[in-house]
């Protein structure tokens, strides 16, 4: 033991003791007391515990942070023990076990929080995020663990001021700064935060905590003074016109300056709040704001106000509720001190928290948090265990639908609790969730499925084989993810569409086919699939042959030419859709090889020849003629295999009278009012009979076959050209 403590240790030692043992009180038996000290004696002949960085003795160490628990926090009794008791059992000196059997669950408690949030810290090299604040808030069973890693924050800071070791005094006055600080404004330990930015302010930037310092440079009675001879002649005034109050005054901390400093982009000689004053009045509900505003003008009649610097929240409250009158004025000396003007209640709210005074600093934090913050000051104020269990179980509430994760470099993310691998992989990146295929949790190999739990370390496994699936929708939780894979799939099946697609229509150009996309829809639909993006998805799989949808092709093109009723035409001057005998003596009239007139033909349905096309004549195997356009998907095949029964064809006389049936097919955006305005501009068009029309939809565009009745390919042309200037419509053409 001689060798484990120095002599000056073993001076500060019996001090410490002593102070804590009058610290605890009544919080602890005598005989507790007892054991303790033979407990730490014991470990040390063991020299178990082990120094930390600074070479700090970690008996003394933890007695120091056990007497700020106990004087600035007013936590005792078994929090002490657990302190005090955490490092023998760390290094084996005892166990859980026999902490638990001695001085009971709480203290073993301490101690096994203590453990695990110690872990849980070395994990993260990222513990300054807001996350990682709300992990270790989530994650600690007992908030007592909390207060006890800030006070021991807080000792260690108080005592590395000699340190040769400034590698690590700089690492701990970081994380003091962004992530201790922000814990204690959290827990309303305001006193305590103020200590931590100063000391953390003072070793990382010595030369600029100095100057401050140097700039402040009267004493603390000093500034009292200051203070007091500027709240006097405001007291007598506030008291000559009635009103009941209270004035607080304060010098801003050292930290604070440098904050305004540096957001504020400016000199020390330009901060105009170096002092504030806060007056409280007690007001009835009804005179709140009247008498807000008479302070007001009082404290302005006697010091010149900087009319910039006014912040009015009583007219209008802050989102947060906070309410109060801010104004900044020139004090004596040419000092600029900020004034705040508020009720007892308006404080009331901002201190315990409705607004939320660490959030009001600008420390954010999580919804729900302010009835958690009121619970842990109210248990600070009355320290007993069921205060104290209260305010634990407000912190589950609290955090009970989140989890927080790690990734194998620390980062730290917060998921939805009920989140799966899945949905941390899409979480860091849409390409990681549509490769993962599994992942490995604090070292274990899980699937997708997987749910993950608080303080998880989590690494995605991924392969370049691996694409999402349907059931993925029924893996994830999170609406995020969710989006992801129903995008990452309907990606995939564009591109199997168009994949499909030109497949099936390279293989048409192979068989010199023409493709025509009416009859394609039909027979998509003859064959029973719900719509076309299933057709081609199928091709795509494998699961339908293409030639075979060829060979189908041809037999519902062949079905449809043999079932359609052809019209018979004796000439073309003998057809009329009236039927009156005036136009069935029009001059339309039909040519054939050269100048023969009066012989009977057929107008070949592949095609729909109409008057003013390019036509000609296709003898038949019975001898009549069928009349094709010169464009016609089948007129190359018939002129390569049989043009010896090629005759030419041209049209004569005039086309009144006489209509003929065509196809049209239109593609545009798949909305009902498009079709109304379709129909709409035909039933327009003089010469122009609308007979049929059929709409398919599919992935927000419809395509439309439409059967009209027209004279002539000028009316028609006409048509065309107003179709296509119809908001919507993309695409119109003649089949």
């Amino acid at each position: 033991m001689d060798d484990f403590f120095t002599q000056k240790e073993k001076g500060e030692l019996r001090a410490l003791y002593k102070q804590l043992s009058l610290s605890a009180a009544d919080s602890l038996p005598k005989g507790d007391f007892r054991k303790l000290k033979g407990q730490l004696i014991a470990a040390a002949r063991r020299e178990a515990p082990r120094r930390d960085c600074f070479g700090t003795n970690p008996i003394i160490r933890d007695i120091r942070t056990a007497i700020i628990v106990s004087d600035e926090m007013s936590l005792k009794g078994s929090c002490l023990v657990g302190i005090m008791l955490h490092e023998p059992v760390k290094s084996g000196c005892m166990t859980l076990g026999e902490v638990e059997s001695e001085y009971g669950e709480d203290a073993a408690g301490i101690i096994r929080g203590l453990v695990k949030l110690g872990e849980l810290y070395a994990r993260s090299p990222v513990i300054e995020s807001e996350n990682f604040r709300n992990l270790l808030l989530s994650f600690a069973e007992d908030m007592r663990v909390i207060l006890i890693m800030i006070a021991d924050r807080v000792n260690v800071m108080r005592h590395i001021k000699d340190t040769k070791n400034e590698e690590d005094r700089q690492k701990v006055a970081d994380e003091a700064t962004y992530l201790y600080a922000p814990l204690a404004h959290k827990l309303g330990l305001y006193k305590l935060k103020s200590e931590l930015e100063d000391l953390s302010l003072k070793y990382t930037q010595h030369d600029t905590y100095y100057f401050i310092k140097g700039k402040l440079n009267e004493t603390k009675a000093s500034r009292d003074r200051y203070i007091a001879a500027f709240i006097e002649p405001i007291r007598k005034k506030l008291a000559a016109a009635g009103l009941k109050f209270d004035i607080k005054g304060r010098t801003k901390s050292i930290h604070s300056i440098w904050n305004k400093i540096q957001k504020q982009k400016t000199s020390f000689e330009n901060i105009y709040d170096l002092f504030a004053i806060r007056v409280i009045l007690d007001s009835e509900p009804e005179k709140e704001k009247l008498e807000c505003w008479q302070a007001y003008s009082i404290v302005t009649d006697m010091y010149q106000p900087n009319p910039k610097r006014l912040r009015d929240w009583l007219s209008i409250p802050k989102s947060n509720g906070y309410e109060s009158l801010h104004i900044t004025v020139m004090g004596p000396e040419g000092k600029w001190v900020e004034v705040q003007i508020r009720t007892r209640r308006m404080d009331e709210i901002a201190e315990r928290g409705l607004a939320a005074h660490w959030r009001y600093k600008g420390v954010k934090g999580e919804s729900g948090i302010d009835e958690w913050l009121t619970s842990m000051r109210e248990a600070l104020e009355h320290a007993d265990s069921d205060s104290m269990r209260v305010m634990d179980q407000f912190k589950m509430d609290l955090y009970e639908d989140e989890v927080f994760v790690f990734t194998p470099k620390g980062d730290l993310f917060k998921l939805p609790k009920g989140a799966t691998v899945l949905d941390f992989a899409f979480h860091i990146h849409s390409k990681l969730g549509c490769k993962c295929v599994g992942a490995t949790v604090n070292g274990k190999n899980v699937q997708l499925k997987q749910k993950l739990n608080s303080g998880d370390q989590v690494e995605i496994t991924t392969s370049n084989a691996q694409t999402p699936k349907q059931d993925w929708l029924n893996i994830v939780t999170t609406s995020k993810a969710r989006n992801k894979v129903r995008q990452a799939l309907k990606e995939m099946d564009a591109r199997q569409y168009e994949f499909a697609k030109e497949t099936l229509e390279r293989k048409f150009k192979n068989r010199k086919m023409e493709y025509d996309e009416g009859t394609m829809m039909r027979l998509i639909k003859r064959q029973g699939f719900k719509n076309v993006t299933e057709f081609y998805q199928q091709i795509a799989d494998g699961a339908l042959d293409v030639n075979e949808v060829l060979d189908k092709y041809v037999e519902q093109q062949r079905r449809e030419n043999d079932a359609r009723e052809e019209l018979p035409y004796r000439s073309a001057e003998g057809y009329s859709l009236q039927s009156t005998p005036e136009e069935s003596a029009k001059e339309d009239v039909l040519v054939i090889d050269k100048n023969l007139k009066g012989i009977d033909f057929k107008l070949a349905k592949c095609c729909h020849p109409i008057y003013g096309d390019d036509v000609f004549g296709f003898v038949t195997v019975n001898g009549g003629i069928k009349v094709h356009r010169v464009d016609c998907p089948n007129a190359r095949q018939m002129r390569e295999r049989f043009g010896y029964r090629i005759v030419k064809a041209r049209w004569a006389g005039k086309s009144e009278g006489t209509q003929y049936p065509i196809t049209l097919r239109v593609v545009g955006h798949d909305d009902i009012g498009i079709v109304t305005n379709i129909t709409s501009v035909i039933s327009k068009e003089n010469g122009i009979t609308l007979r049929a029309i059929g709409i398919d939809s599919n992935d927000g565009l419809f395509s439309g076959t439409l059967t009209i009745m027209v004279s002539d390919t000028g009316r028609l042309e006409a048509l065309l050209k107003k179709l296509r200037t119809i908001k919507g419509v993309k695409q119109v053409s003649r089949n």
